[in-house]
């Protein structure tokens, strides 16, 4: 399932039971596209959401962001800057329930 999605697979394996990719991680729910803001956590990257939103009052569109904290495993590798690809799980801490499953390729 995840192969299908268009980012880059891991090459390596690692040993995070919080890894979707080779942990026991389930994915489900919502897939989110954003760009790596932060990572200033070691296991843990914050990422900006960019989305428009309907007004009614003024019938026009604004542009919002949203910044959303995810689990990074040890196998994928991202750098600030980059657009990756996040998918719900269950909550895996007090502002966590996203990880990430790669690189977006575009």
């Amino acid at each position: 399932m995840i192969s299908a999605l268009g980012v880059n697979q891991p090459t390596g394996s690692c040993d995070d039971p919080l890894c979707p990719y080779h942990g026991s991680l389930k994915i489900r729910g919502k897939l989110i596209e954003g760009m790596v803001e932060g990572m200033k956590s070691r296991k843990v990257i914050t990422v900006r959401r960019e989305y428009y939103f309907y007004v009614k009052k003024y019938l026009r569109y604004e542009k919002r962001r949203q910044m959303i904290h995810a689990r990074l495993p040890s196998c994928v590798s991202v750098k600030v800057g980059s657009k990756v690809l996040l998918a719900e799980t269950r909550p895996i801490g007090k502002n966590i329930a996203f990880v990430v499953l790669g690189e977006r390729v575009s």
